[in-house]
């Protein structure tokens, strides 16, 4: 949903709010519905075909649950995914396959900025200590972190930037760890 059309949803859900409408005098309750869409451009768009205004005025009738309902029944039915806002603006008009080409060897080309940390082994005698270390770096209880340890090889971290992933490696490295960047 575009950022439009959800501050015209906020709109109209605050003047919906019954505190909202005892506080407007009958005036501004006037111009809030008149000032609504009052565009000629607009107007002259949907005038041209008149099977278009119809079905426009007929939409302009419904609730916004009834209206929501619409959207996710025409997504689905025309098979349209979800964009995030300002998705149809981030691509050019006209791409080229060659653009699309390039596009997809640019992500291969970029380094990796967030890794994920897997605990592979450790030495037996430096268990304790890699048992607290790990107890402190997830915030697991002891005897979760103990668990944890002994069921390695293990996922410790999802998502960790390049600077942190290479600090905690160092330092399980210096406890008598093995962990991996992936």
């Amino acid at each position: 949903m575009s950022l439009s059309c959800q501050r015209v949803l906020r709109r109209c859900a605050t003047f919906q709010s019954p505190v909202v409408r005892a506080s407007l005098s009958s005036t501004q309750s006037k111009q809030f519905l008149t000032r609504r869409w009052q565009s000629t451009d607009a107007e002259a768009a949907t005038s041209t075909n008149p099977k278009i205004s119809a079905i426009v005025d007929q939409i302009g009738q419904l609730t916004l649950l009834e209206t929501a309902d619409l959207v996710s029944s025409l997504k689905t039915r025309l098979n349209i995914p979800d964009l995030p806002v300002g998705g149809f603006a981030a691509g050019p008009a006209t791409a080229a396959p060659a653009a699309v080409e390039e596009e997809e060897a640019a992500p291969a080309a970029q380094e990796k900025s967030l890794f994920n940390l897997k605990l592979q082994s450790f030495d037996a005698a430096s268990k304790p200590k890699v048992i607290k270390e790990i107890k402190s770096l997830l915030g697991l209880s002891l005897v979760d972190s103990k668990k944890f340890v002994e069921s390695a090889p293990k996922l410790m971290k999802e998502g960790v930037p390049k600077e942190e992933g290479e600090k905690i490696v160092e330092t399980l490295k210096a406890l008598g760890a093995v962990v991996v960047m992936e």
